[in-house]
């Protein structure tokens, strides 16, 4: 058996796996908002209900996944947008609480374990996996194992910036301020909010900013597709520059790091364009005289975080 743990910014999601992968297990709580040992106490009792339902032995460990990553110099959380988690011992308090040994790993990172593990990545020795959604982040999985480098920032490719003389020919505004103090971070453009935001500034760039229909177009990224896919020429050419952008970030990571596949996730992952289109621009970008990493939809969907969490530890019996 594996127990994983999800700790997000909305939701705390616990599921426990099966020697064999199957959810045997699985709830979900709100997570407390700006409440640190709200935080430990709700996870603690998650693992109490499974523990009581599934009475597996205290010596069964936990694998976490957060929004951040643990410093390697303070041993304290970093880099979480769930700011209460950041300079406290998260590790070292759960186990504490929990009287488990606990493993934690960056939710993207528990993410491209989970698909590579058994999801839509194992034929793979090399995989990449991406999450874009409300931000961009990345994980790199080697042979099964995850890569984790000394300034636990591995596949934290939304924070590369995109240099201006590569955004030249897209005909949107550089200089996008990015919450880490850098611009034009890959995920200034390519997160889902930002994709809604290139397309009203698309629009106020056409003066078309005034058409009722168009504004309720760019009311979410969904809304954009679907005016894309019929027919609409302004959200068309967004999601067309959506995409050329996407190559052009992704060549930054293939042309170090050769994956077999790269998986998606998170909600612009669901934007069936992208597995058409991005290949087709990315040849214009990679040292390559051809593709071939393949680009797949993750099979865990949403899931794929919790369950690599769980993978951080070998079956336990």
């Amino acid at each position: 058996m594996r127990i994983g743990i999800d700790l997000g910014g909305t939701k705390i999601e616990l599921v426990a796996l099966s020697s064999t992968g199957e959810i045997v297990f699985q709830q979900r709580i709100d997570t407390p908002k700006d409440d640190y040992d709200a935080v430990i106490d709700t996870i603690s009792q998650l693992v109490d209900t499974a523990s009581d339902c599934l009475n597996f032995s205290s010596q069964q460990p936990l694998g976490i996944g957060t929004p951040g990553a643990i410093s390697l110099k303070t041993g304290l959380m970093m880099n979480c947008n769930s700011t209460c988690l950041n300079g406290r011992a998260l590790q070292q308090d759960l186990a504490k609480r929990t009287a488990r040994q606990v493993r934690i790993a960056n939710d993207a990172d528990c993410f491209t374990l989970s698909e590579a593990s058994d999801g839509h990545a194992t034929s793979e020795s090399v995989v990449f996996g991406v999450i874009l959604g409300t931000g961009v982040g990345g994980g790199i999985v080697v042979n099964k194992n995850l890569l984790q480098g000394v300034n636990a920032i591995s596949g934290e490719w939304g924070h590369n910036a995109l240099s201006s003389d590569r955004l030249e020919g897209f005909k949107l505004n550089r200089g996008r301020a990015c919450f880490c103090g850098k611009s034009d971070c890959v995920e200034t453009w390519l997160a889902g909010p930002s994709f809604q935001g290139s397309f009203q500034q698309l629009l106020q760039e056409r003066n078309q900013l005034s058409d009722p229909t168009l504004q309720q177009t760019a009311t979410s990224p969904i809304e954009i597709v679907a005016a894309a896919r019929s027919g609409n020429e302004f959200a068309l050419e967004c999601l067309e520059q959506y995409c050329n952008l996407l190559a052009l970030a992704l060549s930054n990571v293939i042309n170090i790091l050769d994956p077999g596949v790269v998986v998606f996730g998170g909600g612009m992952s669901n934007v069936d364009e992208i597995y058409e289109r991005v290949p087709d621009y990315l040849s214009r970008y990679i040292f390559a005289d051809t593709v071939n990493t393949r680009f797949v939809k993750a099979r865990y969907g949403d899931s794929s975080g919790v369950r690599g969490a769980a993978w951080l530890w070998p079956d336990h019996q």
